[in-house]
This record gives C-alpha cells, structure tokens and sequence, in this order.
C-alpha cells in the first residue's frame, strides 16, 4: 500500500485541511499507516496534481486561509482498483524484537524498561481506540453498529488497531516479567 491510498481512505468521510487531516490520520488511520504531518500533506499535494482529490481555498477572517481536500471520482476509481488488487504480505519490522532477541548476551534491564514503555503506550492507544470506536457507534452497542452502521470501514479498522494494541501490550507485559523473572544475561562464554 501506499500512503496515497491510506489518505484518500482518510479523506472519504468528507472535505479535510491538511491540518484536519494530519490529525484525523494520526488518530483513525494510524493504527495501521504510520505517517508523519509533512508526509500527509506532501502526499494531499501529489494526489491533487494527480486529479485523485480537490482542493478548495477557504477564506478566513481572523485566521491564515485554509484549503480543503475532497476525494474526487477519479480518486474513488483509484481506491476501488487499489481495493480489488491482491494484498502484499504482512510483515512486522520491529527494533524492539531485535532487541528482545539479545537479551541472552546483553544486560535486558534496559528491554524490560523499554517493554514495559511500549505497554504503557499500548494502554493509551487502546484507550484513545474504544473512545473512538463508542464515538464511531454512537447510541448502537457493537453488534447492532456491525450490522447496520454506516462506515463501517473505519470501525473494523479501528478494531483491528485495538485488538493489536491489547496484544502488544500483554507481550511486553508477559516478555518484561519472564526476562525479570530470569537470573540476568547469560556471559558469551556460556
């Protein structure tokens, strides 16, 4: 996948800023397409010369002007091809596994710290997920939204980024007290 398609799915739910859409990314499309602000916008600046969004200049009165960004049809004929082509394999590309896999060699106190920060950024995200995912389903409990709640999309989405973020929370958890649990790094020599 590519970041164009991770925004123009951002920007299906309406017209957005580049500011709108930085954070709204950060928050919906985050939990499974890491990008920075200045990535979201360069990237808004592509798919508008490209014909995929439109922009519109908005004046303000008491503030600079701001532009917004709807997708445009040819950018749904481009979600609708990107949606039909076979997916690439998932991969997980992670600094803190390889360091997890030293901790035989290394002192692991400095990976036990660093798993237990990534849970406790792993409870925050899962927070800010389920207030986002009552939000997404307003008055309906869960089973009636999957059934019959509009965007669904981003619920699943937003479910999947929860169900991670559960799972990455209670691995950290479980590898810091296995590796507290042990005697210490074992010596080259052992």
């Amino acid at each position: 996948m590519a970041l164009r398609h991770a925004v123009l799915a951002a920007l299906l739910d309406g017209e957005y800023s580049g500011y709108q859409l930085a954070k709204a990314f950060d928050i919906g499309v985050a939990n499974f397409w890491h990008a920075l602000p200045q990535q979201v916008y360069a990237e808004l600046s592509r798919l508008e010369q490209d014909g995929l969004v439109s922009g519109r200049q908005v004046v303000q009165e008491t503030r600079p002007n701001k532009r917004l960004f709807q997708v445009t049809d040819a950018g749904l004929a481009e979600l609708e091809r990107f949606a039909g082509a076979p997916p690439k394999a998932a991969f997980i590309r992670d600094d803190l596994l390889v360091k997890v896999q030293t901790v035989d060699r290394v002192d692991a106190g400095p990976v036990i710290q660093q798993l237990e920060e990534r849970a406790a950024v792993a409870d925050a995200k899962i927070e800010l997920f389920g207030t986002l995912l009552r939000k997404l389903r307003g008055p309906l409990d869960e089973e009636e939204f999957l059934l019959v709640g509009e965007r669904i999309g981003p619920y699943l989405t937003c479910m999947r980024g929860l169900a991670f973020e559960r799972d990455n929370r209670d691995w950290c958890l479980r590898t810091a007290d296995v590796l507290r649990g042990r005697s210490g790094p074992h010596d080259a020599s052992s």
